[in-house]
Order: C-alpha cells, then structure tokens, then sequence
C-alpha cells in the first residue's frame, strides 16, 4: 500500500478522494476538524463502523461509497490506526484504500489548515 503524505492527501482530497477521518471526537476537539473547504468531501466515520459503512456492497454504506475503485485516503491522529483501517478496507476489495502518514498531527505540523466548524460526522 502506498501511503500517502499529507501534501498528497490535499491534492487526493482536490481530485475527488475520498478523506475518512478516523479520530474519535475528544481528539477531533483538541486537534480541530479537517476543513471541507480545503478537502473537499472529507467525513467522520467512528472506526466501528468504518467497514459497513465504505463497502459498496453493505446496505448501510454511505452514499459516497460508490465502488471498490473508489480512492478513499483513511485519517487518524498519528497514522497508526489508520493504516490497519486501510490494509481493513483492502481486505474488502477496496482496491486504492490508504492512509496518510503521521495522521492529523503531520498535517498541522506542514502547516495545513483546520477548522473548528462541525464536521460532516457520518453514524
């Protein structure tokens, strides 16, 4: 799997990806909320629930959940977490799943932007 920076992620996030931010809610509070303006598309999926909800193939998948060849770029705090999410969703047949290296705390350490506006939290 190749992983993504987070320069890569923005410009995965600019050409259609789609960005699943893992982090449970105390860690969104205290590091901020990845801004749809700058990635378009970005949601919040509980980690739970990650699977259901990105299989093309499960009923309760989200409607972005449009085929096993759709790009999805998998968030968390450290990039630790979100690379199982992604091997997870590879498993399923989701052929271009990855993950950002160093998770939100590299994206804020290169300067790009959050926000503290709500998030489009996907249940």
């Amino acid at each position: 799997m190749r992983r993504l920076t987070p320069e890569q992620t923005l410009d995965a996030g600019r050409r259609g990806a789609l960005i699943v931010d893992t982090r449970t809610e105390s860690q969104r509070a205290k590091q901020g909320e990845l801004p749809g303006a700058v990635l378009p598309g970005a949601v919040v999926i509980d980690r739970t629930v990650l699977e259901w909800r990105l299989d093309p193939g499960s009923p309760d998948r989200i409607p972005e959940a449009t085929g096993y060849d759709r790009e999805i770029v998998v968030v968390c705090r450290q990039g630790y977490s979100s690379s199982l999410a992604a091997a997870s969703l590879r498993a399923l047949g989701l052929t271009r799943a990855t993950d950002m290296i160093g998770g939100v705390e590299a994206w804020c350490a290169v300067g790009l932007p959050v926000t503290w506006d709500p998030a489009d939290v996907r249940h």
